[in-house]
């Protein structure tokens, strides 16, 4: 501004009392608005004013204590500064306030307080002379301040100059900062610079009372030095130390100072500070892509122009940090002898032939095609079959990296694909993060739980799957933080499920999905004795010269304490008998410590016959009751040990006992734990032909009961069925109730459909249903039986229950061959076309009715 122009203030202000700091003549500040005084001045005076007088207001600092402000006036400090609004916002979170940017003009003097409510209106004097100050264009024509003044700016202005070129030039707001020292007043430099370097409010409170000029140089000047000293003792302490065996290199341009130097090793130790050329070496030497080079290149080219200070330095860093340690070019080498493989797979896993065929298939490719692509397989089965763990031995037998990624309870789709490096917080997917963690670019990767995968607003991670699973797309998968493809191809992705009903159709078709059936009770104890036991020993302290667990006990185990299709209860069950084994052992150890325990010591039930158990069986039978002498080695578990250590039989065998009226049978069902069989009954009672269904059915049950009411009305006189007063029509007068037991589960399908036609023949015609007969199958309004799925599984359960006959489907047939052998050689299966077969063989010399009711239908012999 000109000499003869100036900036004058309205001679009355509203004040704002503010705790945050001092605001100095020529510099900015915001300031938060929380005190209902303020609220009131910004509202009525900022707000609704529209003039630029308006927007003026006086800033007084206030001392006082925030946490003890009243709604008395504080005692004002008698000198603030005016203040240009610049800008106002508005929140209410986390409770309402107003944010303000303003602008020191000038200082003030309060003459008057003119009134206190509801903001502080006074009547002030203008102390700073703003028409002294001179333009830059007319500053090399005016003269300067002379005398001790003009030494005093003169010896400011070298300090400023000094201060500002020990900071970093290539930051802009330094340079800027050089720049404002030659076009502005000297005057104003104090105010400037005050409001800029390290200093309390007390130190900027004096800068504000400093009204003269020459004061205001005196106040600033101790300030200004002992900053620069600090930059100084700063410079001194960070320089290194020069050693003979380490190189220097210079600091890079950036948020340093300049002249500081630091160490770096020949190695290239990346930790310490300047490490720029030994992360552009890394990306050289990472044999990436070019697409990709280039990428890491231009970010570093970034880099290298960025402060350390800036936010986004932290996050492109990060960014190459993980392109340099991505295995774009690392691989493993597949060891392709498939003898020395079946091997490895038959001593991990018992049983389970499919899969290992399926892996010895791939090996036996990878022999004649070394580019194969890796195979996307999908393992389904119940818990506890093996999935997981068979997916980490195929990954030894190949000799590869294994990683685990848990899918279940997955609802973001970043979690596969990454957030994109514009979010706070980003980082890659967990694809990429498990290629990072195992190092090489053809690893196992095993997608646990892939069909518990959810959905919601942050999208599908099951549609981002798409492409990961896709053979003909992941050779060029992008992650959405790494922006640049990524070759997926030499990956062996295996996935596992419990069903296939919620996996999305469009992912499903792109694995190979291989079925995982429950164990046999025979596989059952081979597992056991081959790992589980062993594994139990080991993790119990215990070894076979202190446990034995014969094959008998091991058969109870599986049959009277557990009923599942994998082993995970079963190894449970040994687990609780090592506890129960260790507690003998460390109590024997005590008692050959000390002195034999008298004979009342003894635990009660030793005389049952528990004392016998812990000794050799060729020692006399008063040993262990004389006194608590430590068991004898090994403790072998029989039946009355197992009762004493796990409880009474959690599963009895109750077909036989359940089948004792007319109106029950037993179905076959199938759950994603496994195969399970299902007790059906029916009763009826006098009423008016209503059919009552319980279990909590699904629609399609229920369907399926109606179904079967109508085929047996329409065939009662076939049948020589009758109702409660001896008429052909079952229904007339007569109400029905057929009932699932387990209400608390859900229960669906239609292969419950023979069983429902069995259980209402039986209820009609007073006949018992064979005690050791369970079926499935769906049927037709004509009396067609259709074919169902999960036959292995429910012959399994079957077969688990005691059952020795079961009735399929006719079409069901070719599914007898997954069966294992011993289970065959057990069962009778009886494969039924229509409901007539299946009444012939449900029931004890046939059905009446049928022409010739004591042939069986197709009996497939025992195998």
């Amino acid at each position: 501004m000109s000499s003869n122009s100036g900036i004058q203030i309205p001679s009355r202000l509203p004040l704002l009392l503010t705790h945050e700091g001092v605001l100095l003549p020529g510099s900015t500040m915001r300031i938060s608005v929380e005190t209902a005084r303020n609220m009131h001045l910004v509202k009525n005076r900022l707000l609704k004013g529209t003039s630029l007088k308006s927007t003026i207001i006086g800033v007084i600092p206030n001392t006082r204590d925030p946490e003890y402000d009243t709604e008395d006036l504080p005692t004002l400090h008698s000198i603030g500064t005016a203040g240009l609004a610049v800008q106002v916002v508005g929140s209410n979170w986390p409770k309402p306030h107003y944010t303000l940017l303003i602008t020191g003009l000038c200082r003030f003097r309060v003459a008057q307080l003119l009134k206190e409510g509801p903001f502080p209106l006074a009547e002030v004097e203008q102390l700073d002379k703003l028409e002294q100050y001179t333009s830059p264009d007319e500053m090399s024509e005016a003269p300067g301040p002379d005398g001790e003044l003009g030494e005093l700016s003169q010896r400011f202005y070298q300090a400023a100059v000094q201060l500002v070129g020990m900071l970093d030039m290539s930051v802009p707001v330094v340079a800027k900062l050089r720049r404002l020292l030659d076009s502005l007043p000297r005057e104003t430099l104090p105010d400037v610079l005050a409001s800029m370097i390290h200093t309390s409010n007390k130190e900027k409170l004096q800068v504000l009372d400093a009204v003269s000029l020459e004061e205001r140089f005196k106040k600033t000047l101790p300030l200004l030095t002992r900053q620069i000293e600090g930059l100084k003792l700063l410079q001194k302490t960070r320089k290194p130390r020069l050693d003979d065996d380490k190189r220097v290199l210079a600091v890079r341009k950036g948020g340093v100072l300049p002249g500081r130097q630091f160490s770096l090793d020949e190695e290239g130790d990346d930790e310490d500070g300047d490490d720029t050329a030994v992360l552009e070496r890394k990306v050289k030497g990472a044999n990436m892509p070019e697409p990709a080079l280039r990428v890491c290149l231009k970010e570093l080219k970034r880099l290298k122009k960025m402060p350390q200070s800036m936010p986004e330095y932290a996050l492109t860093r990060n960014y190459l940090d993980l392109m340099v340690e991505l295995p774009w070019s690392k691989s493993t080498t597949d060891c392709l002898d498939i003898r020395a493989a079946r091997v490895l797979l038959d001593s991990d896993h018992y049983a389970m032939e499919k899969l290992k065929r399926r892996v010895l298939e791939y090996l036996a490719v990878r022999q004649l095609k070394s580019t194969l692509k890796g195979p996307i397989l999908c393992f389904v089965g119940p818990p506890g079959v093996g999935k997981t763990s068979v997916g980490r031995s195929i990954a030894r037998t190949l000799g590869r990296e294994f990683h685990r990624i848990a899918l279940g309870g997955v609802c973001d789709q970043s979690d596969i694909r990454g957030h994109r490096r514009t979010y706070v917080g980003s980082m890659p997917g967990r694809i990429i993060n498990g290629l990072k963690t195992v190092g090489v670019n053809n690893p196992v990767f095993l997608l646990d739980e892939v069909d518990k995968l959810g959905k919601s607003l942050q999208g599908d991670p099951a549609s981002a799957l798409l492409e990961v699973l896709d053979p003909e797309q992941n050779h060029s998968f992008t992650d959405h933080y790494l922006n640049v493809a990524f070759d997926l191809s030499q990956v062996l992705f295996i996935a596992t499920a419990n069903s296939t009903a919620t996996i999305p159709p469009a992912l499903l078709d792109r694995m190979e999905v291989l079925q995982v059936q429950g164990y046999t009770q025979e596989e059952k104890v081979e597992i056991a004795h081959r790992h589980l036991i062993p594994h139990q020993l080991e993790q119990h302290g215990l070894t076979p010269q202190q446990l034995q667990i014969p094959q008998d006990t091991t058969q109870d185990i599986i049959s009277k304490y557990t009923r599942e299709a994998g082993v995970r209860s079963l190894e449970r069950k040994i687990g609780a008998i090592c506890r129960a084994v260790a507690v003998k052992v460390a109590e024997g150890h005590n008692v050959t410590k000390s002195e034999a325990a008298p004979a009342e010591s003894v635990p009660q039930g030793a005389e049952h016959g528990e004392g016998k158990r812990g000794r050799r069986a060729e020692e006399p039978d008063g040993v262990s009751a004389d006194m608590a002498a430590p068991p004898d080695m090994p403790i072998v578990i029989d039946h009355i040990a197992l009762k004493d250590i796990l409880g009474p039989h959690v599963f009895e065998m109750e077909v036989s006992e359940r089948l004792t009226l007319p109106g029950v049978a037993v179905g076959l069902a199938w759950t994603p734990l496994g195969g399970e069989i299902m007790f059906v009954e029916a009763s009826r009672m006098e009423g008016e032909g209503q059919l009552t269904l319980t279990g909590q059915l699904g629609d399609v049950m229920k369907e399926s009961a109606h179904l079967a009411m109508s085929w047996l009305r329409s065939n009662a006189k076939t049948y020589q069925l009758t109702n409660l007063v001896g008429g052909s029509d079952p229904l007339e007068g007569t109400d029905i109730h057929l009932h699932f037991p387990a209400g608390a589960v859900t229960k669906d399908g239609p292969s419950a459909g023979v069983t429902m036609v069995t259980v209402l023949a039986s209820l009609f015609s007073g006949r018992l249903v064979r005690s050791d007969v369970a079926m499935t199958g769906e049927i037709t309004l004509r009396g067609l039986v259709l074919p169902v799925g999960g036959i292995k599984d429910k012959v399994l359960a079957a077969h688990r229950a005691g059952v020795k006959r079961v009735i399929i489907p006719k079409r069901n047939e070719k599914d007898l061959e997954e069966i294992p052998a011993n289970v065959r050689k057990e069962l009778d299966f009886v494969t039924a076309s229509n409901l007539d077969e299946v009444l012939n063989a449900a029931f004890d010399g046939g059905f009446p009715g049928m022409s010739n009711p004591l042939t069986l239908p197709h009996i497939v012999s025992k195998l």
